[in-house]
């Protein structure tokens, strides 16, 4: 006797036997329960997950002799064979075989008049009826809609909508799903253990998860790896049969990444190019366990889903899904998957798998704003509302995530500056200080610059807060001098507090005593005097400054975005 694959082997002979479709089976006994059935059916849904199987389940439950019946016997003629492909009046027709109008006419339509031979009702099953062409549907309609009372259509499809509307308004559409790893999985084990095959779950999970929810084809692949194990399997051995990508490698490089151990990218590519593995597969898998750290960082408790990590693995799952962010998790979904796309078309692999891994090392390096200004410490002068800032940040790579510094609250005031890039020297962010010669041929004016840096190095906020904003400063012999405008009386108070730390720098820059002083400028002479209403008004714009200067959020703001202040409103 030649040799029964599983697939054919284990078909489901009843409506309890099919996996994962519950919705589906239940409808369909109750319907043959009660009476009420429909002339014809169209059973949709992914390749292998029980669509013709269901389709002949439903054709002996209506020609068993107990029937019709929602639990056929199995042992009648009817059911034997059909269950063997052999009945008369069940006849299985391949749409890519029978797909013209001419086919049509000579195998369905001539033959609805004739009556059953022995059954109860004349079945006509199409598979992949999507195939047919618009001229052969057209010749169905009138068939479909009303045929005689001893004829039921199925249709089987893996493509529903290719199916004209015209069709499915006369059909009861069934939609199948694909079927859960841990379903499958189960159904193998089943399989295994009446086999006589000796399986760790891992091995049969491995297999269910290749098998992306189709029945049919974990089966296959089940046969696959029996045939090179023999009667015992492990998960090696699957993965060498079915060209899967070792979950080692694959939580190696996650670790490598979690490390930030670059050479170990480089080693990693190398490693699955030796194995033999398909580079795109590699990345395929690894988007498959970022998506389940992902799920581990939202959900701790599906640590124990076997569609997410296998008895050996949660452990180690568990302890990397810490390691990482879920805002680092989906910048490394969206490059993983970018360089899958890339792989596809190019003529070196290797290199995009390496440049994915380094990218996502760098990636994990970015800290939003809203971290780093969670992370800021009060001021204790701050008060109790927000100010918004807007900024334009430094410019980023495409890859990189644009991070919204914008923080807002109603009634407060809104400070509008312009970032600077990190690498501006300090005293280019001091528009209001003159432009000075080089240090060699102005010795005053290198010395400025180079104070000016260290205080933004030491200060950045006091930086930006107060020495920006004053209007002019000067050097000249051992004093350096801070000019602020009428209005700025604010700021000069507060380079006095800090004038003794400042002096103490500007001695360690110059290698001598430097006296720091704040002046403020005479409102007489910038011009003609404001009127009393021009006055209020800058008054105002004054405190509103002071007012955001102080608050808390807006200091973090200016130690991350080096910037200038260049107006406050109120809104």
């Amino acid at each position: 006797m030649s040799y029964l694959v599983i697939a054919r082997k284990w078909r489901p002979q009843k409506f309890d036997d099919v996996v994962g479709q519950q919705a589906v089976t239940r409808t369909l006994r109750n319907a043959l329960s009660s009476g009420r059935l429909a002339q014809a059916f169209v059973f949709a849904g992914p390749r292998g997950v029980g669509k013709t199987t269901t389709a002949r389940i439903l054709a002996r439950a209506l020609s068993c002799v107990k029937g019709p019946t929602p639990d056929p016997c199995g042992v009648c003629e009817p059911c034997v064979e059909i269950a063997e492909g052999r009945d008369m009046d069940v006849l299985e027709i391949d749409a890519a075989t029978h797909t013209g109008i001419d086919n049509v006419r000579d195998v369905i339509i001539t033959g609805l008049s004739i009556m059953p031979v022995r059954d109860r009702y004349k079945i006509f099953i199409i598979d992949e009826v999507h195939q047919l062409s618009p001229q052969s549907f057209n010749a169905l309609l009138k068939s479909i809609e009303e045929p005689p009372p001893h004829v039921v259509f199925m249709m089987a499809t893996t493509e529903l909508e290719k199916i004209p509307e015209t069709v499915l308004s006369r059909s009861q559409v069934y939609e199948f799903r694909t079927i859960s790893t841990k379903a499958i999985a189960d159904q193998l084990r089943t399989i295994v253990d009446a086999e006589g095959i000796t399986a760790p779950q891992e091995s049969l999970q491995l297999i269910a998860r290749d098998a992306e929810g189709s029945m049919r084809d974990a089966q296959s692949k089940l046969d696959q790896v029996i045939a090179f194990t023999g009667k015992t399997m492990s998960g090696e051995d699957v993965a060498t049969v079915l060209g899967l990508v070792g979950r080692d490698l694959l939580l190696d490089a996650v670790q490598a990444v979690a490390d930030e151990d670059a050479p170990a990218a480089f080693t990693l590519a190398a490693r699955a190019v030796e194995l033999g593995y398909d580079l795109r597969a590699v990345c395929r898998e690894l988007s498959r366990v970022v998506r389940d750290l992902l799920v581990l960082t939202v959900d701790p408790s599906r640590l124990s889903d076997p569609e997410i990590a296998g008895e050996t693995e949660r452990d180690r799952l568990k302890d990397l899904a810490g390691r990482f962010s879920r805002e680092d998790l989906l910048r490394a979904f969206d490059v993983l998957t970018k360089a899958e796309v890339d792989i596809r078309a190019s003529a070196q692999p290797r290199y995009h798998l390496e440049m994915a891994l380094l990218r996502w090392i760098y990636l994990r390096k970015l800290v939003s704003i809203e971290d780093l200004i969670a992370g800021a410490p009060a001021s204790a002068s701050a008060p109790a509302s927000r100010a918004t800032v807007a900024a334009r940040p430094t410019p980023v790579s495409p890859s990189t995530p644009a991070t919204k510094p914008i923080l807002s609250s109603p009634s407060t005031p809104s400070i509008t500056s312009t970032a600077l890039p990190r690498s501006t020297p300090a005293s280019a962010s001091t528009p209001a200080a003159p432009s000075t010669p080089s240090p060699a041929s102005n010795p005053a004016g290198g010395f400025k610059d180079a104070l000016l840096s260290e205080i933004r190095k030491a200060k950045g906020v006091f930086y930006n807060m107060v020495v920006a904003q004053a209007q002019k400063i000067e050097v000249a012999g051992d004093q350096m001098t801070f000019t602020f405008s009428p209005a700025q009386r604010a700021l000069r108070e507060q380079l006095e507090q800090n004038r003794a730390w400042l002096e103490s720098l500007a001695q360690a820059a110059a290698g001598r005593k430097i006296a720091i002083v704040g002046v403020q400028q005479d409102a007489a002479a910038g011009g003609p005097q404001p009127s009393e209403g021009a006055q209020k008004a800058a008054d105002k714009k004054n405190a509103l400054r002071e007012q955001a200067l102080a608050d808390s959020g807006v200091q973090a703001m200016l130690e991350v975005f080096p910037a200038e202040i260049r107006d406050v409103e109120e809104i």
